[in-house]
């Protein structure tokens, strides 16, 4: 196993997922062996922010270059990126044989305090709670957050939930939640030496 990566396999896993349609054109390369370097275009300097905090944060390499209808709104654009990685992300994870398969992490970021628990079990399932206080962090719409994870679990067939435990700031509480989202999946991609084959009873996931 890899120093700096404890409890992860010494061989990549890694894939790349390209989608095109008339509203976006989105690339996205990810690393789930990584050591959290990160290239992220999107148009929108918020977002570009929250990616490569997940990526640093979750030890993924992470590659993103979006090109989206700007012009209407950021709507397209960040939801899309959510629908590629999520389907990178499943793809990366191959059998998920030998893995944690559940994750979890509480995070702390000034005022905000936030929970992210998921399991990587094959089934969708959003349980999003977070209020915000503001329609924007810088050119970013605050409930484009919910929009996005929604499409990363649903393409990643992720149950995910996410909820605010305490918070006051926008920035903090966003902030917050794509950094524990990365420590809860950094957890359920690690290997566990004690699982023979899949953790589970039905033998699927």
């Amino acid at each position: 196993m890899a120093a700096a990566k404890t409890g992860k396999a010494k061989s990549k896993r890694s894939a790349t997922i390209s989608r095109k349609t008339k509203e976006t054109d989105i690339q996205v390369t990810i690393d789930l062996d990584g050591t959290g370097k990160a290239d992220v275009d999107t148009g929108i300097g918020f977002f570009d922010h929250m990616l490569e905090g997940f990526a640093k944060h979750g030890f993924f390499d992470l590659t993103v270059k979006a090109k989206g209808d700007l012009q209407v709104d950021g709507h397209h654009t960040v939801e899309d990126v959510g629908i590629v990685m999520g389907q990178a992300i499943a793809k990366a994870a191959g059998d998920k044989k030998g893995i944690a398969r559940y994750g979890y992490f509480i995070l702390p970021m000034d005022d905000a305090l936030m929970l992210c628990s998921l399991d990587l079990c094959g089934r969708f399932y959003l349980g999003y709670d977070c209020e915000m206080a503001t329609d924007r962090v810088g050119e970013f719409e605050t409930q484009l957050a919910r929009e996005f994870f929604y499409a990363l679990a649903d393409n990643a067939s992720m149950n995910l939930h996410i909820r605010m435990l305490a918070g006051i700031n926008d920035h903090h509480k966003i902030e917050a939640m794509f950094k524990a989202f990365a420590k809860a999946l950094d957890s359920a991609t690690s290997f566990d030496p004690r699982i023979d084959g899949l953790l589970s009873t039905k033998g699927s996931l």
